[in-house]
């Protein structure tokens, strides 16, 4: 894997620098003692996180009506809990070892992206963003080149230390920025991770149904298959307790279509049941339902259960 200049030394990244040591310290704890530290780590930013524990109050607010306040509760509890422990696994994805969870991995479906690879043909796996994404992500690796696509940091350290990291493993990291190198990547035969399910300002995005509800989606996955003739093919990921399970799903049939709007509302209604089948597991503290279809309606979190 090609290396990584580590950034010019300046004081003011002196706190992120400690924050780079500690998480390559953490990241090699037994897991058990993660696990715990995670769990309690998690109920302590329920209580401190007041906006962000909103903000999810709401998402579940909006995407579970058919559940009671007390099944919600639960979720949102359950998920912070998940937030605290994702938190080492990504750490232990970027910095630590995996040997102990390969024994029990369960990896349905690797025979559709070995089937197209053996076509030669471009894969972008589309994924959602859960706490076990860099985890399993790592171990997919094992198995097939996958190169992923994420947003830079903005501190130099921080940049350094997790694209390092990730490029132990992985086959080549691409910004956000760099689409050209992307596509070029699946027109070669390249397998490229993606997760297109946040709400980013743009001005390639749409409003398309994501659990019964316009969300700003970009359509970067219609404009990656369209420019490079790749295969979309979804990819689940979950933990169960000390297990993961990842399945591979068939490739998206029809995609791309002609129509940017109907291919993103085919992705989203992926990861909605990516979502479903782990919950808790799933990014709920990001605004996902930030911008509305018109300007002036009030925003979806201005009055947020506390939660």
């Amino acid at each position: 894997m090609p290396s990584i200049p580590r950034p010019r030394f300046r004081w003011r990244d002196v706190p992120a620098w400690c924050g780079v040591w500690l998480g390559q310290f953490l990241a090699r704890w037994p897991w058990p003692a993660q696990k715990v530290l995670g769990a309690v780590l998690g109920r302590c930013m329920y209580f401190s996180a007041r906006s962000r524990r909103r903000v999810a109050a709401r998402n579940l607010e909006l995407c579970f009506p058919e559940l009671d306040a007390g099944a919600r509760q639960a979720l949102l509890r359950a998920h912070f809990r998940e937030l605290g422990i994702g938190l080492f696994e990504f750490m232990r994805a970027w910095w630590g070892e995996i040997d102990r969870f390969r024994p029990g991995l369960e990896l349905d479906g690797l025979e559709q992206l070995q089937r197209l690879q053996a076509e030669g043909r471009g894969v972008l796996l589309v994924s959602g963003h859960f706490m076990t994404l860099e985890l399993c992500g790592r171990l997919l690796c094992d198995h097939v080149p996958l190169a992923g696509m994420y947003r830079p940091h903005a501190t130099p350290p921080m940049e350094w230390a997790v694209k390092s990291g990730r490029l132990r493993y992985a086959a080549a990291m691409f910004g956000r920025d760099e689409l050209r190198q992307a596509v070029r990547h699946l027109k070669r035969g390249g397998l490229l991770w993606y997760a297109p399910d946040q709400d980013m300002r743009g001005k390639d995005s749409v409003f398309v149904p994501f659990f019964g509800i316009p969300a700003s989606t970009i359509t970067a996955t219609h404009q990656l298959a369209r420019l490079s003739g790749a295969a979309v093919v979804p990819f689940f990921h979950r933990r169960e307790g000390d297990r993961y399970i990842l399945r591979i799903g068939a490739p998206l049939d029809p995609f791309p279509t002609e129509d940017a709007a109907t291919d993103t509302a085919c992705v989203n209604r992926q990861i909605e049941q990516m979502v479903r089948e782990a919950p808790a597991q799933y990014l709920w503290v990001h605004k996902r339902f930030k911008r509305r279809p018109e300007p002036d309606q009030p925003s979806r979190y201005a009055a947020s259960a506390a939660g």
